[in-house]
């Protein structure tokens, strides 16, 4: 009888190593290399054995079933936005964000939104929604949803971490909808090793996906982020899942942000905005107000663009500031849009629009703390600098859009009808715009060709 082999595991990796080092050689932890053992190698060395491997059943993929998705929709109309038109039937979201975003009241409310739903079209349905928590006692969340206005009587609650409890009471009762707060917390028995660590939060996804495949039942499972931003855990935990979305915000706003950065059921491109109140999020619906500023004083370095979030256009506004620097070399600072594009639209201006800015300082703002990547807003930029370097106000009417080149031309940008249709929504009655074939009857249209001909025209 062949006895089992010693070997050494590393429980914040999992790396195996022959040998006991007291620091792991992959990851580079301290103290996590721990004594294990593997199986005998009459059950796991099958290179020994010759066995008989039946092959795979293929199919063509012409003669295979639409694939029917069923949804839940939660009526929170931003987070089914984000979602893709609601919660897939036996699909896995992982739901991630900074401690005290709002993670917990989040889920307390779709918690809440869900089993009404479920309510109204099953009502032979005793449990609905199975809320799971190993963070929180059961009067600690009975008072965050008692605060949020929940219908208690709808929300069952169980405070376990035990995941093989978990699967039985799912079997047991039957869910739509199961929400896991936090897969940190949960533990797997057959894993030595404490909760928290990857080994165990690579098992308990797995297991909560092989739950929501086999029993069509949606999970939903919060995730802790590290300082980097970044799902605390394996990186092959957001690969497992289905679906991942993060809660974000900025320290100087009540205002929430929920994004995807994976959707198997959706796009990504979608966002949710929501305003942190006492009594939980309120969903905006107007982002537009958001990310302006209502006062209607002119007020120079200021220009409005049109951005593109999915399939939902809104205005930001764009403030710049143009002074002269007292250092020898002059500084370059942008909050909402990355530096370095910055720092060449600025080269831009100076080469193509024969602006001097070599001594000049240029800070760059965002309103509203919105992150941008889109190209579209290049436009608005250079006028808010040219506005503030003649420190000349720009008219509280006016939108840019297009992307700016090196060259100093001015280009084209997607969906264009969707942008002007919300802008003149708000009351914009001029638009600048590259020189494209576009008519507007209700706006008045200037074709823009190159930086040079806008600093012609706000000059």
């Amino acid at each position: 009888m062949v006895k089992n082999k010693q070997i050494y595991n590393c429980t914040k990796c999992g790396a195996q190593s022959l040998k006991w080092t007291g620091r792991c050689l992959e990851c580079g932890g301290w103290g996590t290399v721990e004594e294990g053992f593997l199986a005998s190698a009459d059950a796991k060395n099958v290179s020994n054995r010759s066995l008989k491997i039946e092959a795979a059943k293929i199919s063509n993929l012409a003669d295979v079933k639409d694939l029917k998705q069923a949804r839940i929709v939660t009526g929170i109309s931003e987070l089914d936005r984000v979602l893709g038109g609601g919660l897939v039937s036996g699909s896995l979201i992982l739901l991630a964000g900074e401690p005290g975003i709002g993670k917990s009241t989040m889920l307390a409310q779709m918690t809440n939104a869900v089993s009404n739903k479920i309510r109204k079209t099953d009502k032979n349905k005793e449990v609905s929604v199975l809320y799971i928590s190993g963070e929180e006692s059961a009067p600690q969340v009975r008072d965050r949803f008692k605060r949020l206005n929940c219908d208690l009587e709808q929300i069952f609650f169980a405070g376990v971490t035990n995941i093989e409890k978990i699967k039985a009471s799912v079997l047991k009762e039957k869910p739509s909808l199961l929400i896991i707060d936090s897969i940190q917390t949960m533990r797997n028995p057959e894993i030595p090793s404490e909760a928290g660590s990857i080994n165990q939060i690579r098992a308990c996804t797995a297991s909560f996906l092989e739950l929501a495949k086999q029993h069509n039942v949606s999970i939903i499972i919060t995730g802790h982020v590290t300082k980097d931003g970044n799902v605390a855990g394996p990186k092959s935990l957001e690969h497992i899942v289905d679906t991942v979305i993060y809660l974000e915000h900025d320290q100087s706003l009540q205002y929430r942000l929920l994004r995807s950065t994976k959707n198997r059921f959706g796009s990504i491109n979608e966002i949710g905005i929501f305003e942190m109140t006492s009594q939980g999020f309120v969903q905006v619906k107007n982002p537009s107000a958001v990310f302006m500023n209502s006062s209607k004083q002119d007020i120079a370095g200021t220009a409005v663009s049109c951005v593109m979030e999915g399939t939902r256009p809104f205005l930001v506004e764009v403030q710049a500031l143009v002074t002269k620097t007292v250092f020898g070399y002059p500084q370059r600072k942008a909050t909402g849009i990355d530096t370095n594009r910055l720092q060449v639209l600025s080269a831009v201006l100076q080469k193509r629009a024969e602006l001097n800015l070599s001594n000049q300082d240029i800070i760059l703002n965002i309103v509203g703390g919105l992150k941008i990547n889109e190209p579209a807003i290049d436009l608005a930029i250079c006028a808010a600098i040219i506005s503030s370097l003649a420190n000349k106000a720009i008219n509280r009417d006016a939108l840019f859009l297009g992307e700016v080149g090196l060259g100093g031309e001015v280009r084209n940008v997607g969906k264009i009808g969707e942008r002007l249709k919300e802008a003149l929504r708000l009351g914009f009655k001029e638009v600048y715009l590259p020189n494209i074939d576009v008519q507007s009857k209700q706006q008045k249209i200037f074709k823009i060709t190159n930086l040079g001909d806008l600093s012609k025209i706000l000059l």
